[in-house]
């Protein structure tokens, strides 16, 4: 069987996460440990003990799913099961530079607590500036993503905007970032146009928009010191919506993502048509929750043959095992 992985990102954690597959696996809890040592931080203690307001914080909860990633990737590789293909949403993408052979394990970690930490630092002085209120994102249900842009469009000038679109979901969801006021106004604009819902998102800012450049200098230089080989496997990119070809193309856009929208259903369908192609059987979403096998059903691209199976608790690993 030949498996697409499709990692996971930041929203989706949770207080406990696999703890269950920890206990039951010692290749996950050699990857915490591992982690551990890396960044000098207990990875046990933040994935198990750390409540959810605080696991939003974007310098843990980046930390957080990436050990929860690697470590279901651990598990899967020692039963056999590795990826014919990858792509990873938002954070996600450097679990699947890891998986792909772009980043040994130690750089991605390391990536992975830098970025954390600037991302972190950019958000609180995007609510400072507006007086302490929180950025952040929310995805608009069942509105029309060419609606949703054009509608902000007023609102999101790259150098004074509040509010943008941010990450191309599904056909029935998208995801926007911005100032507590921007969200507010998209709010109100999103909801009066039809929008069937409007859900705050627990994320700490407003990923994947012009709001965040700051960030994007400063992890610019961050990576400096850092070697991206070309992928080993098929990988694709939030970014360009299309397949990474090189090292260096992976390292561009790893800073681009954090300003760039994540184009998500073209990725998709680049996914599904590589399926077709190469004769890849199966999707498994790698990390906490099952938000990724929600948006590839949205898509259109799950059939009775081809679903996108979940892995982020131990019966739904052992169900993939076995």
């Amino acid at each position: 069987m030949k498996y697409v992985f499709l990692f996971s990102g930041q929203g989706s954690q949770f207080k406990g996460m696999a703890e269950d597959i920890c206990k039951a696996y010692p290749a996950a809890r050699a990857v915490v440990d591992e982690m551990s040592s890396i960044t000098g931080e207990d990875i046990a203690e933040l994935l198990w003990h750390t409540e959810k307001e605080e696991l939003s914080r974007s310098d843990k909860s980046q930390l957080a799913i990436t050990a929860v990633e690697c470590a279901v990737l651990a598990v899967l590789k020692d039963k056999g099961i590795i990826p014919s293909a990858a792509a990873g949403f938002s954070l996600g993408e450097f679990p699947a530079l890891y998986a792909s052979g772009v980043l040994d394990f130690e750089s991605t970690v390391r990536i992975v607590q830098k970025r954390g930490r600037i991302m972190q630092k950019s958000c609180e002085k995007i609510a400072a500036a507006s007086a302490g209120k929180p950025c952040g994102m929310a995805a608009v249900i069942r509105l029309e993503a060419e609606k949703i842009t054009g509608l902000l469009a007023p609102y999101s000038n790259p150098e004074t905007g509040s509010v943008f679109a941010a990450n191309m979901n599904s056909p029935a969801q998208t995801v926007v970032s911005g100032t507590a006021e921007g969200l507010d106004t998209a709010e109100a604009l999103c909801k009066e146009a039809g929008a069937k819902r409007f859900i705050r998102l627990a994320v700490a800012g407003p990923f994947h928009s012009p709001l965040m450049k700051n960030a994007a200098a400063e992890f610019e230089t961050a990576l400096k010191d850092f070697t991206f080989s070309d992928p080993k496997i098929p990988l694709f990119s939030n970014v360009t919506g299309k397949r990474l070809l090189s090292g260096s193309e992976a390292k561009k856009n790893a800073v681009l993502h954090i300003t760039h929208p994540v184009l998500w259903t073209a990725e998709e369908k680049e996914i599904a048509s590589l399926m077709n192609t190469e004769q890849i059987g199966s999707v498994l979403e790698i990390g906490p929750g099952n938000t990724l096998c929600n948006l590839w059903r949205d898509g259109g691209f799950a059939s009775a043959e081809l679903v996108c199976s979940p892995t982020g608790t131990l019966e739904q690993l052992n169900k993939i095992i076995e």
